[in-house]
């Protein structure tokens, strides 16, 4: 069976939830899905993971897929590539659960240590725009991580982390350029 031929049969056995289809897909696809995962995860074993977590996937979104959007390789791609990607950062964010802070001889600091209210910091907030404010009083008043915010204030993961390092970089011209400027006067005298 020709190339066109076969995707076209196998777009309809997925449209129509066969089994045969998975088979048919494994049969074609999986060694260049197998590269797709293994460029992005760069380990033998966790690329295999991501191959059979995708399988599952396209079998379990099967009836979303649409030949006028893409192509079947192209949809196959896209999904692969996002669980190589998802499966990188869950493995990261392990890895970064695991650090032991309690065993940690370094001198911690609590929160209560530094009262915002002694650097003036919610008066100097009022200074810059409001959309920074709401970020920067949502992470570091109310004590939401990133993705509490962007759930909370219905506004995008990205555009929570953009606004946030744009905010922190308004407030720093607040509260350094005063002191550059204090710097500056006395060395001059």
């Amino acid at each position: 069976m020709s190339a066109p031929l076969l995707e076209k049969h196998i777009i309809e056995l997925l449209q129509e939830r066969n089994e045969k289809a998975i088979s048919l897909l494994y049969e074609n696809y999986s060694d260049t899905l197998y590269g797709v995962a293994y460029k992005v995860v760069k380990n033998e074993a966790l690329a295999q993971d991501v191959l059979q977590e995708s399988f599952v996937k396209i079998w379990k979104k099967s009836d979303t897929y649409d030949p006028t959007k893409a192509k079947l390789f192209t949809w196959l791609f896209r999904i692969t590539r996002n669980t190589a990607i998802d499966k990188l950062r869950s493995g990261k964010t392990k890895q970064d659960k695991e650090i032991q802070i309690d065993v940690s001889d370094v001198y911690k600091v609590g929160v209560d240590a530094v009262n915002p209210d002694f650097i003036d910091m919610r008066e100097n907030l009022l200074k810059i725009d409001l959309k920074y404010q709401i970020v920067l009083e949502a992470l570091f008043f109310e004590g939401m991580t990133q993705q509490e915010a962007s759930e909370e204030l219905d506004i995008p993961l990205g555009t929570i982390k953009s606004r946030l390092k744009i905010g922190l970089r308004e407030l720093r011209k607040i509260y350094i350029e005063p002191t550059l400027l204090f710097w500056l006067t006395f060395l001059m005298f």
